[in-house]
């Protein structure tokens, strides 16, 4: 029995390991989730209100087009901020590492 009383056996540390690792990799799935599904949110609403002038029951050509070519933009854009992000990240690990 320990100190605060419960008898539950102690967690190898390997265990701990594992599960923190589980737990960390669950929360960045989490957030993965929630960052693309704001992103199709900013997308849609963006290019929804540059795009769609009239609201009707159907688009037409032009604003297909138009939804197509903002959405392809963004996501690109977002591609591109992404990409440089994560290879300054794993600079400065590196670097800090050294």
């Amino acid at each position: 029995m320990s100190f605060f009383g419960s008898s539950t056996p102690a967690v190898p540390p390997q265990d701990m390991a594992a599960r923190k690792e589980a737990v960390i990799q669950s929360i960045r799935s989490e957030m993965a989730l929630a960052n693309a599904q704001e992103l199709m949110s900013k997308v849609n609403d963006k290019c929804y209100l540059k795009c769609v002038t009239k609201p009707g029951t159907s688009l037409s050509a032009s604003e297909e087009t138009c939804l197509s070519r903002c959405m392809d933009r963004y996501l690109e854009a977002f591609n591109i901020v992404s990409k440089t992000y994560i290879a300054r990240l794993s600079k400065e690990r590196t670097e800090k590492q050294i």
